[in-house]
């Protein structure tokens, strides 16, 4: 008989309490998702008897809330194509790899301080990729408001978006669009480099899967095992030479 107990839960997002009500169940159970979108995410915390990394994506309807079989097309639906400021980041939820699209926009600030505006990542991290684009690409920045939204009301905590969140701001910048038919995967590191991610292979194939003819990765140094097929590999050293590879002159 399965039986569910019904907690409180904090401001931060945690149980409230002594946490003996983790303590003791079998499986912690967590229901995410902005209240103004129509999807949820149903993510397992603790499991007694299974992994924790899977993730249930559901969206809100009128007979309560139905399986969404693929996630990343979802996400992806009302995508306008080539339209400045938008780029598609590879990330994964649990063991699922999703694809979302990521907005950029920026906008000649008023005041002396510029806003930094992030709704989806984390805002240091929004603040690192902006650093590493002024300093490193010479991108004028620092009179310029930045918004980074992602798309569909999902959070990402991985820094596998960097190099797609760097790729909506310089396009929104520039007002050049990238790339429709490419994904991009890596992590900035503060010299300018691209750093390879986990279970890329995975991101890759979900890409290939949906359409994308391209992606942008980091350059790979020591593995030289063939790359999964159906999608065209383009790998980078630098945040620079990926940049120019993703956007459309």
């Amino acid at each position: 008989i399965a039986v569910f107990v019904i907690g409180h839960v904090t401001k931060k997002g945690t149980i409230a309490g002594p946490r003996v009500l983790e303590h003791i169940v079998d499986t912690v159970l967590y229901l995410e998702g902005d209240r103004f979108q129509a999807y949820r995410l149903l993510r397992s915390v603790k499991n007694r008897f299974g992994a924790t990394s899977e993730v249930g994506v559901f969206e809100m309807q009128e007979r309560g809330m139905i399986e969404i079989k693929n996630p990343s097309e979802a996400f992806l639906a009302e995508r306008m194509i080539n339209a400045p400021g938008s780029a598609i980041a590879v990330t994964m939820e649990g063991t699922r790899p999703l694809l979302v699209e990521i907005q950029g926009l920026t906008s000649h600030t008023n005041f002396g301080n510029p806003r930094r505006t992030p709704n989806g990542i984390d805002f240091n991290r929004l603040l690192l990729i902006t650093a590493v684009l002024a300093r490193r690409l010479n991108i004028r920045l620092s009179e310029q408001d930045i918004f980074v939204n992602v798309v569909g009301g999902l959070r990402i905590d991985e820094p596998a978006a960097d190099l797609a969140v760097a790729a909506a701001i310089t396009s929104s910048m520039r007002d050049q669009p990238v790339r429709a038919d490419l994904t991009l995967i890596g992590e900035i590191g503060l010299s300018g480099e691209l750093r390879m991610v986990g279970q890329i292979e995975s991101r890759l194939r979900e890409a290939a899967s949906l359409g994308f003819k391209g992606a942008i990765v980091p350059r790979r140094l020591h593995r030289k095992q063939p790359w999964p097929g159906g999608i065209d590999v383009i790998e980078a050293r630098s945040l620079r030479e990926a940049l120019k590879l993703a956007i459309m002159e």
